[in-house]
Parts: C-alpha cells; sequence; structure tokens
C-alpha cells in the first residue's frame, strides 16, 4: 500500500503545478493569437504544451499514488513527442531537409571526441545523415508507446513495479531497452545541432536546445538516480522514491515555464502577419495538435522511396505544400559525389529566400561557410569543387503557372 504523501510536498507541489500551467496556458495563448508562422509555431506549441502535461501528470502521481502509473506513462510519452518535435522545428527553421542536404553539400563533420566520433572515419553531411537524424528520432517516438503498453501488461501482471530492480521484475529490462532509445534519439539531435549550428544561428537555438535537453534528459536521470538511491538505502523505499520525484518535476516545470518565455517568445511572431491565420484561435490549436505530419514523415523517413524528397513555401505552412510543389532528388552515399561537384550558390539563395521571412532574427543573413573563420569555428570541413550545378537534379512541376508570362513594365517597380 502507498504511503501517505506528506501535507507540505502536496501544498508546494499544488501551488507550483497551477503556476506553470499559468504561465504555459498564457504563452501558448499568445502563440495561437500570433499565429503567423503556422509551420514554425505548430512545433513550438507542442513543445510549450510539455509543461502542462508534466506539471499535471506529475502532481496527480503525487496525490493519487495508486494510479501513478498510468499518470507516468502519459508523460513519458509526451517526453518522445517533444524530441520529434523540436528536430522538426529545427529542420523547418533551415528550410526543410532538401535545403539543408543542398547547403551542406560536400562538407563532412571532423571527428570528435566530444561528440563519440573519434574512432569513426569523417561523417559526409549529406542525404544519409539527415535521414539518419530523424530515424534516431522517430524511432523513439514509435518505441515508447509500445514500451507503455508493455509496462500497462506486465504491471497488470504483478511484473512491473517502479524502482524495483529485481532481475525477477520488469522494470530492469524495461529501463534499459528505454535508456539505449531514448539515448539514441538524443545524440541523434545532438549530431544535428552541430551539423547545422551555423545554419542555425539566426534563430537562437542555444537557449532553446537547453531547456529542451533540461527537461526531457535531466527529469529522465533524476528519475533514474531517484530510485537507484532508493535502491541503495538513501532513501526509505521506492514508493517514497516516486513522491520526491513527482515533487520535484512539479518545482521544476514552474522554472520551465518560465524559461520557455524566454526561449520561444511569442513576441517575434507578433504582428507579423506573413502567413496568416489558421481560422482564428481554435483553428491555430486544431493545425498546431493535428498529427497528420508525424505520420507522413514517419512513413518517409522509413521507406525506401526516400529519394523522392518535396520541399515546400514554409512561409504558409500546410498550404503552401500545394500552392508551390517542387520535387527534388535528395542524394545519399556515392549518389553525393556528383553534387559535390556542382555550384550550389543559386538553389541556396533561393531556399533561403523560402524561409527568410519566418522571423524577425531571420533577417540575418545566412552564415557563409567559405569564410576561414567560420570554418574553424565549426566541425564542418568543406571538400566541395567550385562547379557549375547540374540543373538535372532539380524536377520542378510548372503546371500551375501560366504558358506565358507577360513583360514587365519599364515604370514599375522594380
Amino acid at each position: 500500500m502507498a504511503e501517505e504523501v506528506p501535507l507540505y510536498y502536496s501544498i508546494i507541489a499544488f501551488l507550483c503545478t497551477f503556476g506553470a500551467i499559468a504561465l504555459a496556458v498564457f504563452h501558448i495563448y499568445r502563440h495561437l493569437l500570433n499565429y503567423t508562422e503556422p509551420t514554425y509555431q505548430r512545433y513550438i506549441v507542442r513543445i510549450i504544451f510539455m509543461v502542462p502535461v508534466y506539471a499535471s501528470m506529475s502532481f496527480l502521481s503525487l496525490v493519487l499514488p495508486a494510479s501513478s502509473i498510468y499518470f507516468n506513462s502519459i508523460r513519458e510519452v509526451y517526453e518522445a513527442w517533444v524530441i520529434y518535435n523540436f528536430l522538426s522545428l529545427c529542420l523547418a527553421w533551415v528550410g526543410g531537409p532538401g535545403a539543408v542536404v543542398l547547403s551542406l553539400s560536400g562538407r563532412v563533420l571532423k571527428p570528435s571526441c566530444c561528440l563519440m566520433t573519434c574512432c569513426l572515419p569523417p561523417i559526409p553531411l549529406d542525404g544519409r545523415f539527415i535521414r539518419r537524424c530523424k530515424q534516431g528520432c522517430l524511432q523513439f517516438v514509435i518505441l515508447k508507446p509500445i514500451l507503455v503498453a508493455v509496462t500497462l501488461i506486465l504491471y497488470a501482471k504483478g511484473k512491473y513495479r517502479d524502482g524495483n530492480f529485481s532481475p525477477n521484475q520488469a522494470y530492469l529490462y524495461l529501463t534499459i531497452i528505454y535508456t539505449i532509445s531514448y539515448t539514441m534519439a538524443l545524440y541523434a539531435l545532438a549530431l544535428f545541432y552541430v551539423a547545422c549550428r551555423d545554419l542555425l544561428q539566426p534563430f537562437n537555438p542555444v537557449p532553446k536546445f537547453i531547456i529542451i535537453k533540461s527537461v526531457v534528459f535531466l527529469t529522465y536521470w533524476q528519475g533514474v538516480l531517484v530510485f537507484l538511491a532508493a535502491k541503495s538505502g538513501l532513501i526509505k523505499n521506492a514508493e517514497e522514491a516516486a513522491q520526491f520525484q513527482n515533487f520535484i518535476i512539479c518545482v521544476e516545470m514552474l522554472i520551465a515555464a518560465v524559461g520557455h518565455l524566454f526561449a520561444f517568445p511569442y513576441k517575434e511572431y507578433a504582428g507579423a502577419n506573413i502567413g496568416g491565420s489558421c481560422g482564428g484561435l481554435t483553428g491555430s490549436l486544431a493545425h498546431a495538435l493535428k498529427l497528420n505530419d508525424l505520420y507522413h514523415d514517419t512513413v518517409h523517413q522509413f521507406a525506401p522511396t526516400y529519394h523522392d524528397y518535396v520541399l515546400y513555401n514554409h512561409s504558409e505552412g500546410d498550404e503552401g505544400t500545394r500552392k508551390y510543389r517542387s520535387r527534388t532528388f535528395v542524394p545519399t552515399g556515392h549518389e553525393m559525389d556528383a553534387v559535390r561537384r556542382n555550384r550550389l550558390d543559386e538553389i541556396q539563395l533561393s531556399s533561403r529566400s523560402s524561409s527568410g521571412t519566418s522571423t524577425p532574427k531571420n533577417s540575418t543573413s545566412a552564415p557563409d561557410f567559405a569564410h576561414p573563420d567560420t570554418m574553424k569555428s565549426s566541425l564542418l570541413i568543406d571538400t566541395s569543387n567550385s562547379v557549375p550545378y547540374d540543373m538535372s537534379l532539380i524536377d520542378m512541376d510548372l503546371s500551375s503557372y501560366p504558358a506565358k508570362v507577360p513583360a514587365a513594365k519599364e515604370s514599375g517597380i522594380r
């Protein structure tokens, strides 16, 4: 039988939970009112929702310990969802996977002890690298609900108890599987950030990356350490360890809510009126919560037809996909050699123009990788050659354009 929760735990946790949810709901509300960049803000809203989900589920687990496994399961599934959305947000900022491949064509990621790639050859930043980063995050999104379902089944059969590291209980084995999958997802996210750090610089990604990693990464290992403390006798038992873990998360979510206000400010999008709205507050919320992008992304990333890539106009959200469709060959492996011989100045200019109106900060031009100072401060190496770009790699669908374009007037605005 679960131990009674101390009264001061409940009072402090309630105040922190209420404050965290209030701040997060206000933050989400302001983003939805200024929903001028649906392609980016849909991911931002989902990330901010992490605070209400974490705080409410942790508080319910604290005050209703008998049902805590169900509340914790919801919290852990959303944890995987946050990692996926943050990587998708970073990709959207830089113009999509296809634009990243073209921008980083011919460059490799140098071996690094910090990235644990010191014993590996340089990693080519091609389509295969981007795909593996997305697969690394998506495998956790897919595996986590499966692990939760298995956990609930084993719990019903008496084979699972939180914090019980006995070989006869499933907690030990599920924790090992979960840790491997979780580490792969965060490692893929870290590799992507290092490779695209210069491209992401105009969007000030450092505080965003820190807040996501601290909430998702630290809360998980915090829970593991708390249960290990119970196993070693530093904490009375696993029930008391679970209470302490839920209490700490409630407090941490208040701090996270404040951090989100600074990491994902809605004022960057206020008054921009670039992408318009998605049908008011309700329409914007429905767009942010719609999961069609996860389905299509999962099918696409694990499909054998990965080479057929769709680049879309990010400034107009999903509608832009229907208006401006261009099919681009995204090279992987040995096919990347052909692209390395091509000049990418015109393609980079085109890809920047499609995402150049995202936020006020994005008005800064993309960094010049050819500049020696930029290359010195990065783990990237440029191995490309300056040869004219082969336009046969681009397959444009011009069916929606008029056959003839009227000549511009000499007195017209340039």
